[in-house]
């Protein structure tokens, strides 16, 4: 039976982990496996094992045989993200896969046959790496069957509530934690915030405001994006240590604006002693803006 294969485009991270996802639970392979590779993460070497896998002694490291990605997506779905920086050599035996359904793993002549549905995705101009032929044209053809373009997050808002939820509820599932939604104000802030860094920006957002959320429903101040996100900029060039006194700043002087600066009670909130939050105030200098 004939597979069409998907390919997703667009800019990075716009969500197309949660594309391909969905791909698969709507088709009839759905409760086969769902397999995710990233092709940019991993040397050519490394990276034609991670897909084909290897028999004993097939190189240094190789002390036993190994399914690759392959394989393990036998009946199911595979999706390979990042398919711009797949290199010329595993371009030809990708097609192999999709023409003929076989491949031999790394270092054996056996041929093994797998069924499998191929996601695709790329952040890159793949028209321009065909004609640079740095993309085989025969397999960007066999790829590009249904294509997906996303565009990025700001350009589709509405989308924006409905993604919040997903992850409000995932990582609530994760922390045990129970919230009741967002408030207006954090709905209209995630809503005129242009998230630069597409769905992984808004899901890292939602996932720090369940850590850091002290009532039922998630504000906008826990979402510590809109003018907190400006102090991004304060953290390029530094060191760990230095970029993680920045945020231990902002974070105190925030704590201290939410409780009007009354030492106390910040300190209660912070689990820390009153005398060690002052010190924290004079070495930091944080100051109280109305004073």
């Amino acid at each position: 039976t004939t597979v069409s294969s998907w390919l997703i485009l667009g800019d990075s991270v716009v969500g197309n982990v949660l594309i391909a996802e969905q791909v698969h639970l709507r088709s009839n392979r759905k409760n086969a496996a769902f397999v995710r590779v990233n092709c940019a993460a991993l040397p050519e070497g490394l990276l034609e094992s991670e897909l084909f896998g290897h028999v004993k002694g097939a190189f240094t490291d190789a002390v036993q045989n190994r399914r690759g990605r392959f394989e393990l997506a036998d009946g199911g779905t595979i999706f390979l993200d990042e398919i711009g920086d797949l290199p010329l050599k595993l371009q030809a035996k990708l097609l192999r896969v999709i023409q003929q359904k076989t491949f031999e793993r790394v270092g054996s002549s056996e041929t093994v046959s797998v069924n499998v549905r191929i996601v695709a995705a790329t952040n890159r101009d793949i028209d321009s790496q065909v004609k640079k032929g740095e993309f085989r044209s025969d397999l960007y053809y066999r790829l590009n069957v249904l294509p997906i373009y996303v565009p990025p997050l700001r350009q589709r808002k509405e989308d924006i509530p409905v993604l919040a939820d997903f992850f409000l509820r995932k990582f609530c599932r994760e922390t045990k934690k129970q919230f009741n939604g967002f408030s207006d104000e954090a709905i209209d802030l995630m809503l005129s915030y242009p998230w630069p860094g597409n769905v992984r920006e808004l899901e890292n957002a939602v996932e720090r405001a369940v850590v850091i959320a002290k009532e039922k429903i998630i504000d906008a101040r826990d979402l510590l994006i809109g003018d907190v996100a400006s102090v991004r900029d304060e953290y390029k060039g530094k060191s760990l240590k230095d970029a993680l006194t920045i945020f231990k700043k902002h974070f105190i002087a925030s704590a201290l604006d939410e409780h009007s600066w009354n030492q106390t009670e910040t300190s209660k909130v912070l689990d820390i002693q009153r005398t060690y939050l002052s010190r924290l105030i004079k070495e930091l200098s944080i100051a109280n803006p109305k004073e």
